[in-house]
């Protein structure tokens, strides 16, 4: 799966208030042996954000988790862009979460709340564990919560124990070679697709290192390309040490 994360917020890009979802959704996913393919960080404008929406639609393994703009003011726009770009513009009162307002706000529902239960077709719910009014989702991989922490996160964890448990474990092997990068080329061009390879230069001075990294979830070709590495400097004799992260 290709997991995204969709930060809204002009308030967040202003310098009015920090991120907190980036950080939260990306240590969930790794405690799981999942990783995001992308992160965005855009400003309350509809079209914009029907842009990245179908961005990530047209993957077909694509899996969202989007923070913010599910709210009852006139610029929280995401129930209708996600409802032009997965559901073909139609949209429905959803019953379980129009009760679940009307329990909390009684006759202060009227005029303004409930139309946080309006919601694409089909939508299900994602419970708030601080003030009941629910999140959502769709076909159980494009995930809406709210941009307050300490209602989305929870969200996040149910979303992802429900239908995102945890994967199979991913075998990474590290190492510092006392070279620069342009000295490995040739050995990273042997390295297929299937592999996670990170290569990361260092520059103290005049001295050169670079910190490589390989994982796969088959032990034994993380195990066999990192020793394209390994072989290589030694047979170059150029000095490395293993390393832990």
């Amino acid at each position: 799966m290709n997991f995204y994360s969709v930060i809204i917020g002009t308030e967040l890009l202003n310098g009015r208030r920090n991120d907190a979802h980036f950080s939260f959704l990306n240590n969930e996913l790794l405690k799981r042996g999942w990783e995001q393919k992308a992160s965005f960080v855009i400003k309350d404008e509809p079209p914009f954000m029907e842009d990245i929406f179908k961005l990530i639609k047209n993957d077909p393994d694509g899996v969202m988790f989007c923070f913010g703009g599910i709210g009852a003011t006139p610029d929280d726009y995401t129930r209708e862009c996600a409802a032009n770009v997965f559901t073909q513009r139609k949209m429905e009162i959803h019953k379980k979460a129009k009760k679940l307002i009307v329990d909390r706000f009684g006759d202060e529902a009227y005029p303004h709340r409930i139309n946080m239960a309006n919601l694409p077709i089909k939508a299900e719910l994602l419970d708030n564990v601080v003030t009941n009014i629910p999140g959502f989702y769709l076909e159980k991989k494009y995930f809406f919560t709210p941009g307050f922490p300490s209602m989305a996160h929870p969200m996040v964890i149910e979303a992802l124990d429900k239908f995102y448990p945890s994967h199979k474990q991913k075998y990474r092997y590290f190492l510092k070679a006392m070279c620069s990068e342009n000295d490995l080329i040739d050995t990273m061009k042997q390295l297929p697709s299937s592999i996670d390879f990170s290569s990361l230069p260092q520059i103290n001075g005049d001295k050169r290192a670079v910190i490589i990294s390989v994982a796969s979830y088959n032990k034994e070709d993380a195990k066999k390309y990192f020793e394209l590495f390994t072989n290589f400097l030694e047979q170059k004799d150029i000095a490395y040490s293993l390393k832990d992260h």
